[in-house]
């Protein structure tokens, strides 16, 4: 990511060529949330859809507004403190020529921006996975605002922001694996604690409704991560952003086969839900280190975060709490796995000439990317539980038995995914309207 620092002259000269592809990187980013709800919709039951896809889509909207008022100077404005920033310029964009560039390269600061934000809208939605059929929908738009606001800004400031605690001391991360899905993972973690369990959590089965949507989901956020990752160097020039082009493709294909080979061998069957979620546990992996490593260690990360993330899913029924759609095991693990596995396989011809442990570099990158995630780790999971507390005892976070049991969609948004009154294509017929002869017979049946 691009450092932080506030306006200033710069000698760069606009680019329209990494002008363009940074709004098309953008673009991409953004169609993840909708990939995310399909994704998360299908895996739920039908009773809980809408509500799955809404509660991701409905961080598109808060977060663009909190993003522009203030988010984007607390992330990227000048340090303060080494925890947080602040620039009066980025307050509304107000103070943002559209020819502005971001210090040190060739995109305008607004490009910069907005890519920032489509990560800023999607950190949150993850959150949502591990919280399927239980949240009031006013309460999670509620949560979104204060998370983003006390968690979220940040983090990614403390990350990529110059002046940020783990961006001086050194841990790489080229695309967000700490302060997008540890962040997420983490925050989700803190929050099932406090909300508790399903109704019906080991006893109920509670299997996914469209396992095709599962897929649709997984192959748009397969699609969108070549914005997400490659966009995170801000431009072409130097060679770096299609290493990590290509090594996001490498390890999201690796990640897959190994996460169905444990499957394989653990439950004797290759499952589609399999095939996604080792998917996405890969391109989770890939993002922090996809910079710093070779097309081979690409194939190492995505095959360990594979079977890491398999076994980690496993967790929740021998620990006891209630993760909906593992997002916990899938994205704070695969986080930490990616994360950490820099200080191994950094090769020191990517973004930098840091070498982690198998290239002679010795240890001391992968203690920066230990103190790195459990910094976050540690924050994430503390401030979201205290937040979730906090809404639980004023607004009310939970809904209530029955409206759980009957369904979410009815009782938060008044709809329901599918409407199955005319299936078959014939006419519905009534009681009253069907042939008296036909009422005869089931009064002699009954």
């Amino acid at each position: 990511m691009a450092p932080a620092v506030t306006l200033a002259a710069d000698t760069a000269k606009l680019s329209s060529a990494n002008t363009g592809f940074m709004l098309i990187c953008s673009a991409l980013v953004m169609l993840m949330t909708p990939g995310l709800a399909f994704f998360y919709g299908g895996m739920v039951r039908v009773k809980s859809t809408l509500n799955m896809l809404m509660m991701s889509f409905i961080s598109l909207g808060i977060v663009t507004l909190l993003w522009v008022l203030y988010g984007f100077s607390l992330a990227f404005g000048g340090d303060k403190g080494s925890l947080i920033g602040w620039s009066t310029d980025f307050v509304g964009f107000q103070g943002i020529g559209k020819t502005d560039l971001w210090p040190g390269y060739t995109v305008p600061v607004l490009v910069f921006a907005v890519f920032q934000l489509m990560f800023a809208i999607i950190t949150p939605a993850l959150i949502s996975g591990a919280l399927a059929d239980r949240v009031k929908f006013g309460a999670w738009s509620l949560f979104i605002v204060l998370w983003a606001t006390i968690v979220y800004f940040p983090v990614a400031h403390w990350v990529w922001g110059t002046g940020g605690w783990a961006y001086d001391l050194g841990v790489i991360d080229f695309a967000g694996g700490t302060a997008v899905h540890i962040n997420a993972g983490a925050a989700a973690l803190g929050v099932i604690l406090v909300i508790g369990r399903r109704v019906g959590f080991r006893r109920d089965p509670m299997r996914p409704h469209s396992l095709p949507l599962v897929m649709l989901g997984a192959g748009l956020l397969w699609f969108g991560w070549f914005g997400f990752n490659a966009g995170s160097w801000l431009g072409n020039d130097d060679g770096v952003g299609p290493l990590m082009f290509v090594n996001t493709q490498v390890a999201t294909a690796a990640a897959m086969l190994a996460w169905l080979a444990y499957e394989k061998i653990r439950h004797g069957a290759f499952t589609t839900l399999g095939a996604a979620s080792g998917a996405v546990a890969g391109l989770v992996a890939i993002t922090p280190s996809g910079g710093a490593v070779s097309p081979l260690g690409a194939l190492a990360v995505g095959a360990i975060a594979g079977v890491l993330c398999a076994m980690a899913v496993g967790l929740k029924y021998r620990l006891g709490y209630d993760d909906s759609l593992d997002v916990v095991g899938v994205h704070m693990v695969g986080g930490v796995v990616g994360s950490l596995l820099v200080g191994l396989f950094a090769s020191g011809t990517g973004q930098s000439d840091v070498r982690g442990l198998f290239y002679g570099g010795g240890l001391d990158q992968f203690w920066k990317q230990c103190a790195g995630v459990l910094g976050v780790l540690a924050y994430s999971v503390v401030v979201s539980a205290l937040l979730a507390l906090l809404l639980d005892r004023t607004v009310g976070l939970r809904v209530g038995e029955d409206e759980e049991i009957s369904g979410i969609d009815r009782a938060e948004h008044a709809e329901t995914a599918y409407d199955f009154s005319g299936a078959g294509g014939g006419v519905v017929t009534t009681a009253a309207s069907a042939p008296a002869t036909a009422r005869q017979h089931k009064k002699v049946d009954a």
